[in-house]
């Protein structure tokens, strides 16, 4: 059955395969919003320790779901990979270091003889929410904005400017985008930390938490209007039946017009952010992350979906348009595909084995007995 599939309907599939698990990771940002909130919402070593082994517990799910997203990226799409990883390297080892460091922290932090102090590993993990989320956020944005690449008969890179990447930082709308995303992880990390917490003893840090979600929502909404308004006035990078790219006027909020399903869970996904944050900050219910999580998801598919699809280029050149990627120019054979797409049907029982641990470790809610396990970070 799949192997008598098209090429382009399996290169629509493993777009919508790549985003769903790129989506997942904006999801599981809130661990990386979570860290950023550490010297804000802790006043104590309790509550510091009590934020970091709650968080502790769900860091390596972000780290592999980022690499898994990029290797699926780089066995459907490889031109994209090449010509992102090959160009922009400076953005993308900066984002890869800050995961390194992230996941250094939470190994050495509370090591014996660690002689870089504490304070230095939570100083990393501060780095690792703010700065790689805006640079994964920029990254994202280049999507609609363009990247500064040509491409030769052979498929060479050839980047036009010294910066390899770094260049995507001084577009507003990229930042933007990286800001959005920074704050609603922080909004999540709150949603998140509030729902696994026992606060038993530490009622101070639940009332933190649930004001920082708050205000990192309303934090984020300047820079969440300002790409939708982009999203609306923006031209874009639409390609014709024979592949040629050009400029067309309103593309992206064409493309969204043009997909009501995207469109309707772009809406859906806002309002259940919202749900999240009014009854994680407005009331006293812990179960926000249930609706900003998923929420968070939608918004993402959304992104990418109008990024790519309705003849759109996904990774469009600012100084030759006939350069800029599509799905279609940019994908592995139909061979590759169709072998990838049996793979992928071990999706599911792999996603059920996810929820099971995650259900297994959330079985009750941290508290300070929890910190004197010999495993705490």
């Amino acid at each position: 059955m799949i192997g008598n599939l098209d090429t382009t309907t399996l290169q629509q599939i493993w777009w919508i395969i790549c985003s769903v698990v790129g989506a997942l990771f904006l999801a599981l940002n809130f661990v990386q919003g979570g860290q950023t909130l550490l010297w804000q919402v802790a006043k104590t070593e309790t509550e510091k320790s009590l934020i970091i082994n709650s968080l502790g517990r769900k860091w390596e799910l972000t780290f592999t779901t980022l690499v898994l997203f990029g290797g699926a990226l780089f066995a459907a799409f490889p031109l994209f990979y090449a010509t992102s990883f090959g160009g922009a390297y400076w953005v993308w080892m900066l984002i890869l270091f800050s995961f390194v460091i992230q996941a250094v922290s939470y190994e050495y932090r509370k090591k014996p003889n660690n002689f870089l102090g504490a304070k230095t590993y939570e100083l990393f993990l501060f780095i690792n929410g703010s700065v790689g989320i805006l640079l994964i956020g920029a990254a994202i944005g280049t999507f609609f904005t363009g990247s500064n690449f040509t491409l030769n008969d052979y498929n060479n890179v050839n980047w036009t400017t010294e910066f390899r990447g770094l260049e995507a930082a001084f577009s507003l709308f990229n930042l933007s985008m990286g800001l959005f995303l920074v704050f609603n992880a922080r909004s999540l990390g709150s949603m998140y930390l509030v729902n696994n917490i026992d606060f038993d003893g530490v009622p101070e840090l639940e009332t933190r938490l649930r004001k920082a979600c708050l205000i990192s929502f309303l934090c984020s909404l300047p820079f969440l209007l300002y790409v939708l308004i982009s999203f609306v006035f923006m031209d874009g990078y639409g390609t014709d039946a024979n592949g040629v790219v050009s400029l067309v006027a309103n593309k992206y909020i064409g493309n969204l017009l043009a997909m009501p399903l995207v469109l309707g869970m772009l809406l859906v996904g806002l309002f259940l952010v919202i749900i999240g944050v009014t009854r994680t900050a407005l009331g006293n219910g812990t179960s926000g992350i249930w609706f900003g999580g998923p929420g968070t998801v939608l918004v993402g598919l959304a992104i990418l979906f109008t990024a790519a699809f309705n003849n759109t280029a996904f990774y469009p050149s600012k100084v030759d348009l006939q350069s800029s990627l599509t799905i279609y120019n940019a994908s592995s054979s139909h061979y590759t595909l169709t072998v990838m797409t049996y793979v992928a049907m071990l999706i599911p029982g792999v996603v059920a084995y996810v929820a099971y641990v995650w259900h297994v470790m959330d079985f009750r809610k941290i508290g300070a007995a929890d910190l004197r396990d010999k495993k705490a970070y």
